[in-house]
């Protein structure tokens, strides 16, 4: 029977770190709590390298330890670590760098046992049970933009991760659903459909239109903004025909979020800003309890050490706000939900609105003043999407651009590049359909990922659905390369998993394999650090060192004396490949 321990043999790294930690207990007694310091290295010196020995040795010197120096520290990590099957052997370089040279035969047969298992049995453990990814979150009867295309995609690939590395994960779509400017829609709503409740998304055409209209209204007319007004209160006592009018158009607006999540492949729980509104004065009211709501200029506000500006949580009118909600979706997070790890994914310019909001949690004692600590609160935040012009990607007459027509456009220009390349006659209509479905798809996907989100990027659809260079097109045609080799050899795959036997012999071999076996730390790192890029860059590298191996002569595959290690090598390779593309919200191809 697995232990948990087991399992989390996929991170190479954390396996290493366990068997330094034994050596440094050993080697420096007295020093309690000491973290190994493990990590990936060049390959000159060996595959990973321990680094303890000088910050050790400048805690230890003078203590009357029995080294002369980091590279006597070294040599005694070394000497001190226990034997294990995965070392091949272990040398001192510099001031007590500890390098290690994985077995090779240890790599191939965790490479293999991978293959029998599965790829899940790779997965990391991160130190958290649930965690809420608060992402996407567009406000009712308007469109979703650029914007929201990005916290979507970012917010589903940290959740993937996340449940992927056993986390139950609560995607939660905080949609803008309440507020001053829904009195405004439902009146609207009242005057053009007296019978509102026929009203449909047909009969209201673009909701876009829609709100704008009704603010233009709103603007011009006095005694229209005066019943406005009075629709709010009415709506917020929760008079009946007022919150159907509301239901009404938060239905529509789903409607036709439906449509870009569905073509995503996104799924996420709607619990919007009416959700947690019951709870706001309960929430206030704790921590008024607790001293911290004071009262400033009219309006009541919580103080923020080394922000000058406060964070008003009972607006000067008595309405609340942004900061009210997100206070109490908190504490209900915290409280009902028993989150330990609460991601928000929204644009960088929320950053301040954040930073104050979760200081105001640590004043509370809602969460740990470190934020090593759990249970803890991120805001994952996103660089803008660019036109060519270098400024916020809209259309030519200064609209956002729709989503739905954005995927819509990926997909056809994908379309057209499959029937130019002569798929027509090749394909069935429904093949043609779901690659460049795919293809599309992914290629957003995957130009936006790449990137450190906390950096602008310029939207090009001729640069995203170029088959060459660092693209979802490039790598998925290299996974549906790797997928016709193993169709090719006319082997039966599962059989050979069981059957055969993987060796890496050759030093391209060596190096695709090692790749392969990095795949658990990897998505550790990019969960850690919540940077989707990390395994963006992880799964192009495994492409080009995948090319290299294929591309040796002395690597042939098909009817070689190797053919059914390299066959087991080329499966691994597509095995972690899905993976990545499963983590990122892409499907993959298998025929090009």
């Amino acid at each position: 029977m697995a232990t948990e321990h087991d399992e989390y043999m996929g991170s190479l790294k954390a396996r290493l770190a366990k068997l330094f930690e034994v050596s440094l207990k050993v080697t420096v007694p007295n020093e309690l709590d000491v973290e190994p310091l493990v990590a990936a290295c060049n390959g000159k010196f060996g595959d990973y390298q321990c680094n303890n020995a000088m910050g050790l040795w400048s805690k230890i010197k003078g203590k009357g330890a029995p080294f002369r120096g980091p590279p006597a520290v070294g040599e005694a990590i070394k000497n001190n670590l226990p034997t294990s099957e995965m070392i091949e052997s272990c040398s001192v370089a510099g001031p007590g760098f500890v390098n290690v040279v994985l077995s090779k035969n240890w790599m191939a047969k965790s490479i293999q046992k991978m293959l029998i298992e599965g790829i899940d049995t790779w997965a990391p453990l991160p130190p958290v049970k649930t965690a809420v990814v608060d992402f996407s979150s567009p406000n009712i009867a308007k469109e979703m933009h650029v914007g929201h295309l990005r916290s979507t995609i970012i917010g589903d690939t940290l959740a993937r991760m996340l449940e992927f590395s056993k986390v139950k994960v609560l995607r939660r779509n905080h949609v803008g659903d309440w507020g001053t400017q829904f009195g405004m829609l439902i009146e609207f709503l009242f005057e053009k459909f007296p019978n509102f409740e026929d009203a449909t998304e047909t009969a209201i055409g673009d909701l876009q239109a829609f709100y704008k209209a009704s603010k233009q209204r709103f603007d011009a007319d006095p005694a229209f903004k005066e019943r406005a007004q009075q629709a709010v209160v009415r709506l917020q006592g929760g008079e009946d025909k007022y919150r159907r009018a509301w239901a009404q158009i938060c239905q529509i607006s789903r409607t036709e979020f439906h449509k870009v999540y569905q073509r995503l492949g996104v799924h996420l729980e709607e619990k919007g800003e009416s959700f947690y509104n019951p709870y706001i004065p309960g929430v206030i009211e704790a921590l008024n309890k607790q001293g911290l709501v004071e009262e400033s200029q009219g309006a009541r506000v919580i103080f923020i050490e080394g922000i000058n500006i406060p964070l008003i949580v009972v607006k000067s009118d008595g309405g609340f706000n942004y900061a009210s909600t997100d206070l109490a979706a908190l504490w209900y997070r915290l409280n009902e939900e028993k989150a330990e790890w609460i991601i928000y994914v929204t644009d960088v310019g929320q950053q301040q609105h954040f930073d104050m909001f979760f200081k105001a949690a640590k004043r509370a004692g809602w969460l740990p003043q470190g934020d090593s600590s759990y249970p803890k609160a991120s805001h994952v935040g996103f660089g803008l999407v660019l036109g060519e012009d270098g400024k916020r990607f809209r259309t030519r007459n200064t609209e956002v651009v729709r989503l739905v027509d954005l995927l819509d456009e990926a997909k056809v220009r994908s379309k057209a590049a499959l029937i130019e390349r002569g798929k027509g006659e090749e394909w069935t209509e429904e093949e043609i359909e779901s690659t460049a479905e795919a293809v599309g798809y992914g290629a957003v996907k995957y130009a936006d990922l790449k990137n450190n989100r906390l950096t602008n990027y310029t939207f090009n659809f001729d640069q995203m659905l170029n088959d060459k260079g660092n693209t979802a097109v490039y790598l998925l045609y290299a996974h549906a390369r790797i997928c016709s080799i193993i169709r090719r050899s006319g082997k039966d795959i599962e059989e050979l998993k069981n059957k055969g036997t993987l060796v890496l012999g050759h030093k391209d071999e060596r190096d695709l394999g090692l790749h392969l076996l990095q795949f658990a730390e990897v998505v550790e790192e990019a969960c850690t650090n919540l940077l989707p890029n990390v395994l963006c860059d992880y799964l192009y590298n495994l492409s080009e060192i995948f090319s290299k191996f294929y591309s040796n002569p002395e690597c042939k595959v098909i009817g070689s004396d190797m053919e059914t290690s390299r066959l087991l090598l080329c499966e691994a390779t597509a095995v972690v490949m899905r993976k990545c593309f499963d983590l990122l919200g892409i499907t993959p191809i298998y025929k090009i």
